[in-house]
């Protein structure tokens, strides 16, 4: 708090040689806030990294060059797309969706529904499709999804899906590649 007069900040305590304090409210903030900051920076750290070693496994530059930038930025950096923004939103033909990054079927078109999030959303994976991590990215234990034979992170399942499961997987679509049926 500054005042008009006796100011402990003002120029001439500054030249009798006072040096200001901090006030106490001001550092326990700013401890705070490193403390947080070093949480969330922990916090970060998925499970995913720490699991076996997936199937296909590429270098880092390998990723970049079979990946879009965009697919990249979801499948190998945790990243989320801008709700809405994805073609697969509208897709109603009979087929399947795959990994993005390397073609595994994931889910079928006949679990696929429209959750109103914006993103493609599921209420089943395939068997032997899909694998999951805990994330706290949003301070909030979350259950993140990922190709089982990639690791490419796909998005989050929620428990607040349709029947009959109750689950909703709610998946980037530039994580996923549609593939349609054969036709009859």
């Amino acid at each position: 708090m500054f005042r008009k007069s006796g100011n402990r900040f003002s120029e001439k305590n500054m030249r009798k040689g006072k040096i200001p304090m901090v006030d106490r409210r001001l550092l326990l903030a700013g401890a705070g806030a490193v403390a947080l900051l070093a949480g969330l920076r922990w916090l970060q750290g998925s499970d995913v990294e720490a699991a076996a070693a997936f199937e296909i496994q590429k270098s880092d530059s390998e990723w970049r060059a079979a990946l879009t930038k965009a697919q990249y930025e979801v499948l190998r950096l945790h990243r989320t797309e801008i709700p809405g923004s994805s073609p697969l939103n509208q897709e109603k033909r009979k087929g399947a969706f795959v990994c993005a990054g390397c073609d595994l079927p994931l889910f079928s078109s006949e679990t696929k529904y429209d959750s109103k999030t914006g993103w493609p959303s599921f209420y089943r994976p395939l068997p032997d499709a899909i694998g999951t991590s805990t994330d706290h990215v949003l301070l909030l234990a979350r259950t993140e999804v990922h190709c089982r034979r990639c690791g490419g992170h796909l998005g989050h399942v929620f428990e607040d899906g349709p029947p009959p499961t109750g689950l909703r997987y709610c998946i980037n679509g530039v994580a996923l590649k549609f593939m349609p049926d054969a036709p009859a």
